[in-house]
């Protein structure tokens, strides 16, 4: 994974929620998806995926930050006083995904999809 997620803030209300990540190397967002999964009963990632954001292409360099918020917002790229890169990304949604002590976020790297519309 050349993404990690370093931490979950503010979960239960969207107004203040956001999972912050790091790019261990240089690559492009479009290739990974957050997801809102649950535990099951053997304390294992249950197959319960309720929430998922599959990013936008967007290049980021090793040692940015990526910063997702649950809310509405333009998403952004800034530089900090202290040199970091911030891409400030935004899911767009009106109530809280991070709402329970038991869930877990989950980062999927996409190799490759297909799809096709439903009619």
């Amino acid at each position: 994974m050349k993404l990690r997620i370093d931490s979950v803030h503010g979960h239960g209300d969207h107004k203040e929620e956001r999972v912050r990540l790091t790019a261990l190397e240089d690559c492009n967002l479009h290739y990974y998806m957050i997801s809102d999964a649950t535990f099951a009963e053997s304390g294992r990632l249950s197959n319960k995926h309720r929430h998922s954001k599959w990013f936008n292409s967007k290049e980021v360099k090793k040692g940015d930050r990526v910063v997702l918020y649950t809310r509405n917002g333009t998403d952004v790229t800034v530089k900090g006083d202290d040199g970091v890169v911030w891409h400030k990304v935004y899911w767009g949604l009106s109530s809280g995904v991070w709402n329970d002590d038991g869930d877990a976020a989950v980062l999927i790297r996409i190799g490759a999809w297909n799809s096709t519309a439903v009619k």
